[in-house]
């Protein structure tokens, strides 16, 4: 929405308004507006939740009980709505008003209304596990395969769509309509991964800082035609855009990480994880790397393995691979602190995104 007054830049006096031409510029005013919305709402948000006692049972008892801070049962849950309004205002406000903005807030409200509909079934009906799995996961479904279809046909977005592409390589590996099924499950992997590194204060809010920070920095790349020409990776009008998306983002999580940090006043719950997740998600779709998010997300995808690896093994054999998961629970359980979880978990996030940066020249 203040894009639109560069239009008033001709004349002398107003010519200062130029700036709001600029992605950058716009990327550094939609992070500080989200950061500080989030900074000065956050003690009204924890009043209000704990007013409607948003409070939610502990997904893990009886499981690992000896390490679970029982306090943490009073720590009203749902802040997400927070970081949510933080990043759909300033992208508002900051993000040219056109379709691609329209996806970024829409997947990014749906996603975030979904993870609230299952915090409140815990919250009002204190169910452990929410709104049924197979309901969650129809919902994350339909939400990034309206996403991925609407991208398909988006003017400067669509001709690279059907590129399928592999760090490493300078040209597309596939080039098909099937290849939307890879973004999709990309964003519905993203959305439940973030999702299960909520499990310590600050853990998945900080690592999110890192992957989001990575991928605005591949959007500012591929919509610029000679930085993408030159490290060989898709060049996509108009993607520079969602680095003012990514901005708030991080302003949103920065912002939120001062209440959340150890111990947490609120935690953000399905609320704010599904949909930050799927940002993610949406972002590597967005910038066609969609197989980066494996060393971006680094930990996130730590965090989901090791309960995909958990689950049937433990079903087939009766036996553990880790000694509980998500993993950050196994580390737990070896004995480090919640601070030297999240700290290490954060370094290791902070090593991925690098490394995943490092990966554009090296094709």
């Amino acid at each position: 929405m203040l894009y639109y007054l560069s239009n008033f830049s001709n004349s002398p006096e107003w010519g200062f308004l130029r700036l709001f031409n600029y992605v950058s510029f716009r990327a550094g005013g939609a992070g500080i507006m989200a950061f500080l919305l989030v900074i000065l709402l956050g003690p009204y948000t924890v009043r209000v939740l704990k007013n409607f006692r948003a409070t939610a049972p502990s997904r893990y008892g009886g499981v690992i009980e000896e390490f679970v801070d029982a306090q943490k049962d009073k720590t009203p849950s749902m802040g997400g709505v927070l970081i949510i309004f933080g990043i759909v205002v300033s992208a508002l406000c900051w993000m040219k008003t056109q379709e691609l903005m329209l996806i970024l807030v829409g997947s990014t409200l749906l996603l975030g209304l979904l993870g609230f509909a299952d915090d409140f079934a815990k919250v009002a009906y204190r169910r452990r596990d929410g709104i049924p799995g197979k309901v969650k996961l129809l919902g994350q479904f339909m939400v990034a395969g309206a996403a991925v279809t609407w991208l398909y046909y988006l003017p400067g977005f669509a001709g690279n769509m059907a590129d399928l592409n592999l760090p490493f390589f300078s040209k597309p590996v596939l080039c098909s309509a099937w290849v939307s099924v890879i973004s999709v499950v990309a964003i519905v992997g993203a959305s439940n991964a973030v999702n299960l590194t909520d499990g310590k204060d600050g853990l998945s809010t900080g690592c999110m800082i890192f992957a989001t920070i990575a991928y605005a920095v591949m959007a500012y790349l591929s919509g610029h035609k000679v930085f993408a020409e030159y490290l060989l990776i898709p060049f996509i009008p108009g993607a520079s855009e969602a680095v003012v998306f990514a901005a708030a983002v991080i302003g949103a999580c920065i912002g939120f990480l001062w209440h959340n940090c150890h111990p947490a006043s609120m935690f953000m719950g399905d609320t704010g994880s599904l949909a930050l997740g799927g940002i993610i998600g949406l972002l590597s779709v967005l910038v066609r790397q969609e197989f980066l998010l494996f060393l971006v997300g680094g930990v996130f995808v730590m965090e989901i393995v090791s309960v995909m690896i958990q689950v049937p093994v433990f079903k087939l054999t009766g036996k553990r691979v880790f000694l509980c998961t998500p993993i950050h629970h196994h580390f737990e359980k070896l004995g480090w602190t919640e601070t030297q979880i999240v700290v290490r978990f954060w370094i290791l996030a902070g090593v991925f995104a690098l490394l995943a940066l490092a990966t554009l020249k090296l094709r």
